[in-house]
C-alpha cells in the first residue's frame, strides 16, 4: 500500500483536476454573461477569482465531508488531533497555503525540516489520516 505521503500528493493532482473543470465551467459562464466583446475583463478578473475559489474549494469540501474529493478517492480524511471534525477555523487556516504551488511546497517543505507535517497541520492541530 503506498504511504500516505504519496497519496496526499496523488489526491492533490486529483483536486487540481476538479477545481480546474470547476474554474472552466465558471469562466465559460462569465463569457456567456459577460459577452464575446467583453473577454478580456475577464481575463483580468480571474487571476484574482481563481486563488479564492480554490481556498473556499478546500474549506467546504474538508469542513463538510472530512475530505477533498482527491483525498476521498485516496481514502484518506482530515481530522483534528483529538479525532473530531476539524472545525471552521482549522479548515480556514489549514488551506491557506493551497491556493498557489509555491506555498504548498513551502508549507511541506518547512515542516519536513522540522521534522513534522505540515507547518499549517501543526498550527491548525489537524492530521490526515486513512478514512477506513
Amino acid at each position: 500500500m503506498a504511504s500516505i505521503f504519496s497519496r496526499r500528493v496523488v489526491s492533490y493532482v486529483l483536486d487540481f483536476i476538479v477545481v480546474s473543470a470547476i474554474m472552466w465551467i465558471l469562466s465559460y459562464l462569465f463569457f456567456l454573461v459577460m459577452g464575446s466583446s467583453n473577454v478580456y475583463i475577464v481575463y483580468q478578473y480571474l487571476p484574482y477569482i481563481v486563488p479564492f475559489l480554490i481556498w473556499i474549494y478546500f474549506i467546504l469540501t474538508e469542513k463538510f465531508k472530512g475530505a477533498s474529493v482527491g483525498k476521498a478517492i485516496m481514502n484518506l480524511e482530515v481530522r483534528s488531533n483529538n479525532g473530531a471534525k476539524i472545525s471552521w477555523p482549522q479548515a480556514i487556516v489549514r488551506n491557506i497555503t493551497k491556493i498557489y504551488w509555491i506555498p504548498i511546497i513551502f508549507d511541506w517543505l518547512v515542516g519536513k525540516l522540522l521534522k513534522t507535517d505540515r507547518i499549517l497541520n501543526n498550527i491548525t492541530r489537524t492530521v490526515v489520516i486513512n478514512a477506513r
